[in-house]
């Protein structure tokens, strides 16, 4: 498992052999690393207003170095671009061409970030199309990033200020190595709700966490990064994998729990156990998934209904009983794997695509009933992610898949896992019904 070209263009005689023949060269992403900065320099802050204003001294206060005009042949980390105010698209031109301006200055494995408001909330057809603009602007500029850069967007409901909690935490996670595979996105914060943690290396301290699916790939990355940040996790596999997933267990200091997750009393033996060892249980990370990959001319009963038993009814039932029971905090975060399938659709995957998209559908009817109480309920959508399970995809499938994102390679199980931790942390409940797609600005993979 693992890209082997990525490797070769980027090391010894092999990457300038690649560079002389104009191959592509996808770059080493940065990735996080907690003895590195937030950024790889200085940021870069354009537009006009409070907002802009605000993020200003709020990255100061994160002992940032902050820029309002752009320094020549200056490298930067980020440049954040605020366009909340842009009542016409005439407004959007200004600071975005100074931003194109700098864009040759950003640094590898820099930041572009847009703060917008959502379209559907505008009163006045000229603000929507300002607003609509940025979606346009920002996912081209995604297209034009190199040097594992990346560009995503921050859009604030209306009524919600530059200052809410969860608009700083989407912005450290957007500037951070956290979010290395996460491209062309935005992220919708729609209310004031959150409270930013004491500290950003433990923004989970003190959390009791289930993750189902657990005993290996995408959810054993998640496990430990949810442990990372100072969550106590409970990792749930079936019996099979119970070897597996008690090294998981034992790795992060957690406790396992076999069980199948279609079984009519999933929940409740989870919840037993979150409330015997635990005496609560404020996340819930809806991991666990299947394939049956086949052309809808040739799946049979078995195939389909095996792969929504498991990728969404198993979640549905789950989610019924959390919401009923006193174990699950009434703050609790739920967080649903999806898939660019379930938005794109993948051929030979209609069972599967379903599953995913019922996923998102669920999550977004799920998430006014956890409003009131202070919860919240997302998705993520990974793409083309570097586990057994894309492993056994030809070698010539396997390429295309890679190089078709904007950072042209696929992710690795950690990307899914660090968008999943920011959507489980309190600093993002203002961020609620979302779906955020980890898949390098790309619409294929499962």
């Amino acid at each position: 498992m693992g890209d082997t070209y990525l490797n070769l263009v980027n090391s010894g005689i092999t990457k300038e052999i690649a560079k002389k023949l104009g191959l592509p060269r996808p770059s080493v992403l940065r990735r996080f690393d907690p003895s590195k900065p937030l950024v790889p320099g200085p940021v870069l802050v354009l537009g006009k207003g409070e907002a802009a204003d605000e993020l200003s001294q709020l990255l100061l206060r994160w002992d940032q170095d902050v820029r309002r005009h752009a320094t020549p042949k200056e490298k930067l980390g980020a440049i954040l671009l605020v366009l909340d105010t842009a009542g016409a698209p005439e407004d959007l031109g200004e600071a975005t061409l100074a931003a194109g301006a700098a864009l040759r200055d950003l640094a590898p494995g820099g930041r572009v970030l847009t703060i917008s408001r959502p379209a559907a909330e505008a009163l006045a057809p000229e603000a929507a199309a300002a607003r609509q603009g940025v979606d346009g602007l920002l996912r081209s500029i995604a297209h034009e990033l190199r040097d594992g850069a990346t560009a995503n967007g921050i859009v604030l409901a209306n009524g919600v200020q530059a200052t809410a909690p969860s608009v700083a935490a989407a912005l450290r996670f957007l500037l951070s190595g956290k979010s290395a595979y996460v491209s062309g996105q935005f992220i919708t914060v729609g209310s004031e709700a959150g409270v930013l943690p004491a500290d950003w290396n433990a923004p989970l301290a003190g959390k009791v966490a289930v993750v189902t699916g657990a005993a290996r790939g995408i959810g054993a990355a998640i496990a430990r990064t949810l442990h990372r940040d100072g969550a106590t996790v409970i990792v749930v596999d079936v019996p099979a994998a119970g070897e597996q997933l008690a090294k998981v267990a034992n790795e992060i200091s957690g406790t396992a729990l076999q069980v199948d997750i279609t079984r009519d009393d999933a929940a409740e033996r989870i919840l037993a156990h979150a409330k015997e060892r635990y005496g609560h249980l404020d996340i819930v990370i809806h991991n666990a998934g299947i394939t049956r990959d086949k052309l809808l001319a040739n799946m049979d009963e078995s195939r389909w209904g095996s792969v929504i038993a498991v990728n969404i009814a198993s979640q549905l039932k789950m989610n019924t009983a959390l919401l009923a029971s006193d174990t699950f905090t009434p703050e609790g975060r739920i967080v649903s794997l999806a898939s660019t399938s379930g938005i794109a659709g993948n051929r030979g995957q209609t069972n599967y695509a379903a599953s995913k998209g019922g996923v998102i559908g669920m999550v977004r009817a799920t998430a006014p009933l956890l409003a009131p109480r202070g919860g919240s309920i997302n998705a993520v959508a990974p793409g083309f992610i570097e586990t057994d399970m894309t492993a056994a995809i030809p070698a010539l499938t396997r390429q295309v898949a890679r190089r078709l994102s904007s950072l042209q390679q696929g992710g690795l199980p950690i990307d899914v896992a660090e968008t999943i931790a920011f959507l489980a942390s309190d600093a993002a409940a203002g961020v609620n019904g979302q779906v955020v797609r980890v898949c390098g600005q790309n619409m294929v993979g499962a």
